[in-house]
């Protein structure tokens, strides 16, 4: 018995940014999260993986900073996040 095997080609780390219009400062093109007030025990959307296999979203624990947040990311653990790396779902 033989199997076919193609190996598949996918970019685990820049699964959002492999377009070419994505290339672009994303606080310019989404001012909204400037003026977003989040909380903790929120869900959030990440602009990108932490790791190949993590989720794409965040808990929010606590803020760190004016700009920082501690979050939890299934698959990855806890991560300290900046403001311009997730917006709200």
């Amino acid at each position: 018995m033989q199997l076919d095997f193609c190996p598949i080609k996918y970019d685990t780390q820049s699964r959002w940014c492999n377009l070419p219009e994505v290339a672009y400062d994303w606080q310019t093109r989404h001012p909204e999260v400037a003026q977003t007030t989040f909380q903790a025990s929120t869900w959030v959307q990440l602009s990108e993986l932490p790791n190949p296999f993590s989720f794409d979203e965040a808990l929010l624990l606590c803020q760190q900073s004016g700009d920082r947040w501690l979050a939890w990311v299934p698959d990855h653990g806890e991560i300290l996040l900046h403001k311009s790396q997730f917006c709200a779902l």
